[in-house]
C-alpha cells in the first residue's frame, strides 16, 4: 500500500498534521508513506519513523500511489494533487483557482474556511477535522516531534553557559504570526508576568521566530534595566534548536502559534492565550490550559486581522499565574 501526503502549510499546521501518520498506520499497517512538502518544513518531518520518504516541492512526481491525502487548500499544493496519480484521493484539489473537495468528508473542513457562521458554530479540533478529511478514526493520536542530537547538544551548551541546569524553567513565546497581529499578548503584560514569575523562583527563556528577535532583545533590555535577567537564544535558523529549547523547559506560555503544537507534542504543560482565534480548534491532549480573552467574539472571525491594544491586554497576568 503506497500512500502520499501533501501538506505544505504553516509550520504549526504541519506539526499538528503529524498525528495522521499513526492513524494511517492503524488503518493500513503495511503502508509505505511519502510526505510531499516544502523545504522549510523538512526539519519537522525528518526522523519520524512512520515516514518512508520526504519529497520537496517543486519536484516532478511520476510514482503511482494507492492513496493520496491532499491536506492544503492553497493553489500550489491543491494543484499538485490534480497531477499525482493515485487510485483514491482524499482532501482537496484545485479547480480554476478554487479549492474543491475530493470526498464528501472533506467538505466540512473546507466549509469552515469560507463560512463564518460555521466557523463560529464549529467545535471540532483541527486534528479531528483532518482525520475526517482522510476517513481515519480519531482518538487523539499524538503529535510527533523529533529532536536531533546536534540540537540537544546546542541547547545543553546554552543552559550550561547560563547556569540554568536544574533550574525551574519557563519558556515564554512572545510572538505570533504577523498575519494575525492581535494573536500575541501585549509586551507590558509579558513583562509584568515575567516579573511575577521571577518572584516564584522561575527562570525565563524567551522564545520566538525570526520576526521576534528584535522584540525579544527589547524585552530583555527593559527587564535588565529593572534588575531582572531573562534568557533567549536566536533559533531563527534552526527549527530543531527551537524544538530542543522548548523541550528543556518545564512549562510553556504562548499564544496560538507554532510553539503550542510543539509544546503539546513534547508533552509540556502549556498555557495558551487566545485573543482572536478559536481555542476550540486546538487539541490540548489534556495537558494544555486555554485562557480565552473575554473580547474574542468581538473579533473572531471577521476582525481577526486587525490589531487592537485593548484586545491584546484583555487577558490578565493573574489568569496566567493561576497555573503556577
Amino acid at each position: 500500500m503506497k500512500v502520499a501526503i501533501i501538506k505544505f502549510g504553516a509550520l504549526g499546521d504541519v506539526v499538528r498534521t503529524t498525528p495522521i501518520l499513526q492513524g494511517i498506520k492503524e488503518k493500513f499497517p503495511d503502508s509505505e508513506i511519502t510526505w510531499i512538502t516544502i523545504p522549510i518544513t523538512k526539519q519537522i518531518l525528518e526522523g519520524n519513523p512512520l515516514i518512508d520518504k520526504i519529497l520537496l516541492y517543486p519536484t516532478k512526481i511520476t510514482e503511482n500511489f494507492d492513496i493520496l491525502y491532499s491536506l492544503d487548500i492553497e493553489k500550489e499544493p491543491s494543484s499538485l494533487a490534480n497531477k499525482i496519480n493515485a487510485d483514491k484521493k482524499f482532501g482537496f484539489y484545485d479547480m480554476d483557482g478554487f479549492p474543491m473537495a475530493f470526498n464528501p468528508e472533506a467538505e466540512y473542513y473546507l466549509n469552515t474556511v469560507f463560512d463564518d457562521e460555521l466557523k463560529i458554530k464549529n467545535r471540532k479540533t483541527v486534528q479531528e477535522m483532518i482525520f475526517e478529511v482522510c476517513d481515519l478514526k480519531y482518538h487523539r493520536q499524538p503529535i510527533f516531534i523529533n529532536i536531533d542530537e546536534q540540537a540537544k547538544i546546542n541547547i545543553f551548551e546554552f543552559i550550561k553557559e547560563n547556569n540554568l541546569i536544574n533550574k525551574k524553567l519557563i519558556g515564554f513565546n512572545i510572538g505570533s504570526s504577523p498575519r494575525w497581529p492581535s494573536k500575541a499578548w501585549h509586551p507590558d503584560r509579558i513583562k509584568e508576568c515575567i516579573k511575577r514569575l521571577k518572584e516564584k523562583d522561575y527562570e525565563i527563556i524567551l522564545l520566538g521566530g525570526p520576526e521576534e528577535i528584535e522584540s525579544m532583545e527589547k524585552i530583555k533590555s527593559e527587564l535588565r534595566s529593572d534588575g531582572i535577567i531573562v534568557y533567549g537564544k536566536n533559533t531563527s535558523n534552526s527549527l530543531q534548536d527551537f524544538f530542543a529549547l522548548i523541550d528543556i523547559c518545564d512549562k510553556i506560555i504562548c499564544a496560538d502559534t507554532l510553539a503550542i503544537h510543539v509544546s503539546l507534542g513534547l508533552k509540556k504543560l502549556t498555557i495558551a492565550l487566545f485573543f482572536c482565534t478559536p481555542p476550540w480548534e486546538i487539541e490540548d491532549y489534556g495537558i494544555g490550559k486555554k485562557i480565552t480573552s473575554p473580547m474574542l467574539m468581538d473579533f473572531f472571525p471577521e476582525k481577526m486581522d486587525q490589531y487592537d491594544e485593548e484586545l491584546v491586554k484583555s487577558i490578565s497576568v493573574e489568569e496566567v499565574l493561576e497555573n503556577f
